[in-house]
Parts: C-alpha cells; structure tokens; sequence
C-alpha cells in the first residue's frame, strides 16, 4: 500500500469513498504533503525544518471563515457540508464511529491499533480508541470534552487518560518514550508557551498516581498513519463490550448528563 493511500485511510476506506469524496481526500492529502515540503519560516528542534512562529499562526486567524476550533462535523473544508446519514433509534458507539466519528476514525483506530502492539491494558486501548472522536464537536479543549463525553460509560481510569492526555503532549517525556511532535510546531509555532492552566494541568498529573495513562495515550498517539495498517473496529469490538457501557435507550436517549452532547453529534444541522 502507498503511503498516499495509507494517509486517507488505507485502501478498504478508500474503495468504500464516492469519486466526489475520494477527489476530496485526494486533495487534502496533496496540500498536507505541500505543507510538508514548503519551507517555514522559523526554526525547528533540529536546525532541518523551519516552522511558522506563534504569531505567524496567530496572523492567519481573519485569513479563515471558521475558526480552528470548531468540530469537523460543522464545517467543511471546502464547498458545502454534505447531508449525514441518519442514525438509528438508539445509537451505540459502533453506530457513532460508522456514522458520524468519520474524520477521526483512521487515527483513532491506528492509534489503538499501536497500543494493541505495544501491550497496553484494555483501558488504555479503549482510550485511544476514544481519545480524539469528541472532535466531530469540538476540537479546543477536547482532552476535557473528550472525557465529559466518555465518563457515563468508561472506567474512572480511561477517563482520566482522555481528558488529561490533550495537556501532555506540550511536555516531552523521553524516559517513557514521548518526544515533542513537529506538528505541534506548525500547528502552534516553533516558539509557542502552553497556556498557563495546560501548564499547571500537566504539573498536577506529572505527579499524580495514574499520571502514565494519559502519557500511554500520547505515546501511543500517531501523528501521522502507518503505511499499511488499516485496522478495523471490529477488531476491537470485544474491548468496547467488556469496557464501555451502552446504554440500552441509546446514546443521547438515556436521560444522562451528556446526552445532549451525543443529540448534538447526532443532529449538527438542527439550528436550534
């Protein structure tokens, strides 16, 4: 498999997209590999690659008609939306991901996928598995969202590894095998400071007990796909069974804390 075809999500994924959508991905891919080749100005980790600076990345806000933060199910990146498919009565979380988690279900899987090899406990793969699908909502803040989202239905530990992983990726840990991503740098600049409640969120779980399972999720945390690996959810179905608790009225239905949070992944067209 090409690593072009890995990047859109290997060739199963691929042969399951209309030629409108292919032609779409096929794009996204070409401009992230021109982003790749197209010298920044700033300087990167090793003096090789240069990055854009935190104000660069600043500047570019009034450039955009929507703001980074926003979920991938309520903008699209070029053209108008296209109508979702509806779900069904009483959704599970296999429905979400085949309906609704569409653009974070490649890294997600990829990333559990890593934690599989890599003997993490069946908690921590769960938390990869689920540790950046909140972005269909939202994107700002998603370790928390991510973590409100899950915490009707997962262990207290798996929550834990969501929400607090979004703070330790700023932090390298080279002893348990995490270093600084150069897509942080173009995502937030060569020089860019963490905001000061990051700093302090990562402070109190560097020193917290369960303090590895989030940094098992950032260590398993792909930042870019793995040419020919495309795994599948069913192969991790077992693990959603014995760890996540579906409710039997379906997610969004069950009179929860968050279930207008699922309505809202469910229904993003509903203007009110």
């Amino acid at each position: 498999m090409s690593k072009g075809h890995a990047s859109l999500g290997g060739a199963a994924a691929l042969n399951m997209m209309s030629d409108e959508a292919k032609a779409d991905a096929l794009e996204d891919h070409m401009m992230f590999q021109l982003n790749q080749a197209t010298p920044h100005t700033g300087s990167g980790s090793n003096g090789s690659a240069k990055f854009p600076t935190a104000a660069e990345i600043e500047a570019q806000i009034e450039t955009r008609q929507s703001r980074r933060g926003v979920g991938n199910l309520f903008v699209s990146p070029r053209g108008n939306v296209k109508k979702l498919p509806p779900m069904p009565a009483a959704p599970t979380l296999v429905d979400f991901f085949s309906l609704r988690f569409n653009d974070t279900a490649n890294h997600v899987l990829q990333s559990a996928n890593l934690a599989k090899k890599n003997g993490m406990s069946e908690e921590i793969i769960l938390a990869c598995l689920l540790h950046d699908t909140v972005q269909a909502m939202i994107k700002v803040d998603h370790g928390w969202w991510g973590a409100q989202l899950y915490e009707p239905y997962v262990s207290e530990k798996t929550a834990f590894a969501i929400r607090y992983h979004q703070a330790l990726p700023f932090y390298e840990d080279k002893e348990n095998g995490y270093e600084y991503p150069d897509l942080y740098r173009r995502m937030f600049g060569a020089d860019y400071k963490p905001e000061p409640y990051i700093e302090a969120t990562y402070q109190m779980v560097r020193k917290h007990k369960w303090y590895i399972y989030p940094r098992q999720v950032t260590v398993n945390d792909l930042y870019a796909f793995e040419p020919g690996v495309d795994p599948k959810l069913e192969e991790f179905t077992d693990i959603i069974g014995r760890h996540f608790k579906q409710p039997k009225e379906g997610l969004g239905f069950d009179n929860s804390p968050v279930a207008h949070m699922w309505r809202s992944i469910i229904r993003p067209d509903s203007p009110l």
